[in-house]
């Protein structure tokens, strides 16, 4: 994987992060009811997603992205998805159908995520693209 794909696939993480946070603040109350989750659970994975991003967008910014910095927010996106089941697990039979789609859905999709960022912090180092 070239540095330039691993800078995009960290700014792509970065952007949805930014989405999640921006909905759990800005939308709070109807997507908690969309999802069948309390008001908290949505809010703290929306603070979350501020922690997660910020370094995604650090990483993505240095000119060779750190290896370490990158292994950490796949291993951070990995704890992110077992959260996630966690909550079916705590929350599962409050949640509506959409809820637990859209939980599966994006744990997958972070999932996804962080194999191709630890695939990327495994690639050779180059700052050539």
């Amino acid at each position: 994987m070239s540095i330039p794909q691993l800078k995009t696939i960290l700014v792509a993480d970065a952007v949805t992060c930014t989405g999640v946070l921006a909905l759990g603040l800005f939308a709070l109350t109807p997507v908690a009811a969309l999802l069948g989750l309390p008001l908290d659970v949505v809010t703290i994975g929306a603070w979350i997603c501020l922690a997660a991003a910020l370094p995604m967008y650090l990483a993505a910014a240095q000119t060779v992205p750190s290896i370490a910095l990158v292994k950490l927010i796949a291993l951070g996106n990995l704890g992110w998805v077992a959260a996630s089941f966690a909550v079916l697990v705590v929350f599962g039979q409050q949640m509506t159908v959409i809820g637990v789609g859209v939980v599966i859905g994006q744990a997958l999709a972070v999932l996804a995520f962080a194999f191709l960022e630890w695939k990327g912090a495994a690639a050779p180092r180059a700052a050539t693209a």
